[in-house]
């Protein structure tokens, strides 16, 4: 079903506006502890904020890309006096080992990381929220109707490639001429790495991806902790920008996962985000009971820079589903 949107956004704003005026000076907190998970090819990094016996189940959050890391989650770290954030970087991301092989860069190895994730710290009930290639993450994981997993959040999710570029390339189109002209010249040719080729997916960018700039506190928080990245694995995996696949995702489809998810599903995009709400529809569809959130004004990075209605709509959702 999809929500009412002018009501939600209404109620979820209004939840919003002491955190809206903290925008600006919000730093996350510190952790209240860090693990390194041993998981197949390495340990991954993992914090967490917040008392693991909360009556409010623990939420654990997969990061984007393939090749992001936890930063982008951040805001979310403010549910942390009301139930346990796991926050934590795949491996050959962020804060975890870099073995850069590639033949751990295979979809089952990293969803069989949550299941490590579980089993070191003794989840039997928890909460699963993914963004974007996290939520490739938090389908597959949901799509096997694991015992415990209460609710799942997809944002701005890739669930199938053939879907995500026809949602990129209905964004690209709607820019100038010339940059259309020169991103699928770039992409032909592959030579994407090209001054014009960055100049033209800067454009790209800007629309789709942050449309708003991030909070201060993600660069300041990304540079302290050497956060980027990890060219190497988002090639291997994807290719050389948001647009159109050329890596080992390029013939991924998970699309038929989803009427076998059973866990209570939030779908989350901004109303500019690089999967559109129109492409995004049909396939909440497809998740009895799912539900859908378009964020005005956001893009892809909807998390950090509209956390205010992100983290209201999570909570929501949660809260709805802790029993």
């Amino acid at each position: 079903m999809l929500l009412d949107r002018r009501a939600l956004l209404t109620g979820l704003a209004a939840a919003a506006l002491p955190t809206l005026a903290r925008a600006q000076e919000w730093t996350p907190p510190a952790p209240d502890q860090e693990l390194r998970v041993p998981v197949r090819g390495g340990k991954i990094y993992l914090r967490i904020n917040g008392d693991l016996k909360s009556p409010h189940l623990p939420v654990v959050f997969a990061h984007g890309g393939p090749g992001g890391n936890h930063a982008g989650s951040l805001a979310t770290l403010q549910m942390a006096p009301e139930r346990a954030v796991i926050l934590y970087d795949q491996l050959d991301s962020g804060l975890s080992d870099h073995p850069n092989d590639p033949a751990n860069w295979t979809v089952e190895r990293f969803v069989s990381e949550v299941d490590a994730i579980r089993a070191t710290l003794g989840l039997d009930r928890f909460h699963l929220v993914g963004h974007s290639w996290g939520s490739t993450i938090a389908l597959e994981y949901a799509g096997r109707q694991p015992g415990g997993l209460k609710s799942v959040t997809l944002g701005s999710p890739l669930i199938s490639t053939k879907s995500w570029q026809r949602s990129t390339t209905a964004d690209l189109n709607r820019l100038p001429r010339s940059v259309v002209r020169t991103i699928n010249a770039s992409e032909a040719s592959g030579a994407t790495d090209t001054a014009a080729y960055g100049l033209a997916m800067g454009t790209f960018y800007d629309h789709y991806m942050s449309p708003v700039a991030p909070p201060p506190y993600f660069r300041t928080y990304s540079q302290a902790h050497g956060l980027g990245l990890n060219q190497s694995l988002y090639q291997g995996m994807w290719g050389s920008g948001e647009i159109r696949a050329t890596g080992s995702l390029k013939t991924y489809d998970g699309e038929a996962l989803l009427p076998k998810v059973t866990a209570p599903t939030l779908f989350i995009c901004g109303q500019h985000d690089e999967m559109t709400a129109d492409v995004l529809k049909p396939m909440v569809a497809k998740v009895r009971g799912a539900k859908l959130v378009v964020i005005p004004g956001a893009g892809h990075a909807l998390p950090s820079t509209h956390a205010a209605i992100y983290v209201a709509a999570l909570r929501d959702h949660l809260g709805r589903h802790d029993i």
